[in-house]
């Protein structure tokens, strides 16, 4: 049976080291202008219910980059805007292609693509997870931060999927993670209750951004308003405006921390124009560190080398 991405969850501590030590090792092998081929002959589909320039853009230069061929699919080309069943889906798609990537709204797709896809089906992003983008940036913060041990990470903002993944990761690698939200936009609360009962080190919600981002290294936000909720807009402006990440909030945390966030910026919205400017931001390398990790997940699942 393949190995599927659904979740971070699905795999162990090595595991994802596995992926982390991967992607380093690729980034620096294309910087030293090393041909990578590994995945000559090979073919992933893309299916994107949910449109993307990051996403879609490194998951095909990371296939390309390896040699590979990519083909991609809006929700109008596929079963997704139609009737046909998603396990019918599965099983043809797999006999086309040798992996498929799935961007899309409910979990449950993605879920039950693994369930009767004979290749791995990676999660490229879901309302529930957003894996693959958490790896990435964890690849950068230990670029800046050398290691996890003792480190503490604060989430700002939305309880959403990438908090989700945040909580997960947090419980499997085993640093310290601490999560201001407002009050009702938690993240799943089974999600963070299971990553709680195994961590090895504290996974704590918080109301107060300033509690959380003391004593942090790393400070990460995201979009107060996600793809969907746009007729949300107004009150979530009003209900998140203490939780910017800004000059004020940043001095709060160590004078090293760096500031994360996974793109597009709403500016002077979720984070102030000048902290994402500023050189303790590494939005841009975190965004290139898609790419990377996206080439050591696609290798390693089609590869079958985990």
């Amino acid at each position: 049976m393949p190995r599927h991405f659904q979740s971070l969850e699905d795999f162990n501590k090595k595991e994802l080291q596995s992926f982390l030590f991967r992607a380093a090792e690729l980034k620096e092998e294309l910087a030293e202008g090393i041909l990578q081929r590994q995945l000559e002959g090979k073919t992933i589909g893309l299916v994107f219910e949910k449109p993307s320039t990051r996403t879609r853009v490194s998951f095909e230069a990371a296939m390309y980059g390896l040699g590979g061929q990519v083909i991609f699919l809006s929700a109008r080309d596929t079963q997704l805007a139609r009737s046909e069943p998603l396990k019918d889906m599965a099983r043809v798609m797999s006999r086309y292609v040798n992996g498929m990537v799935v961007r899309t709204f409910g979990q449950d797709v993605v879920d039950e693509l693994a369930q009767y896809s004979t290749v791995p089906v990676i999660n490229a992003l879901t309302d529930l997870h957003h894996p693959c983008q958490v790896l990435s940036d964890i690849m950068t913060v230990l670029e800046y931060k050398k290691s996890l041990d003792g480190l503490k990470i604060a989430w700002v903002g939305d309880g959403n999927n990438m908090a989700n993944s945040w909580i997960q990761a947090a419980s499997i690698l085993g640093f310290e993670l601490a999560l201001a939200c407002p009050e009702g936009y938690e993240p799943d609360k089974e999600i963070l209750a299971k990553a709680s009962s195994i961590a090895e080190q504290p996974i704590n919600l918080l109301r107060d951004p300033a509690e959380a981002v003391a004593g942090a290294e790393v400070i990460n936000t995201d979009v107060w308003v996600s793809m969907g909720q746009e007729d949300e807009l107004d009150g979530r402006l009003k209900l998140f405006a203490p939780y910017q990440v800004n000059s004020e909030l940043l001095a709060r945390a160590p004078a090293g921390a760096i500031v994360l966030h996974c793109l597009p910026a709403h500016r002077d919205e979720e984070i102030s124009e000048e902290v994402l400017e500023s050189k303790q931001c590494v939005a841009f390398d975190q965004a290139e560190n898609k790419m990377h990790m996206h080439k050591a997940i696609l290798e390693l699942l089609l590869s079958d080398a985990l």
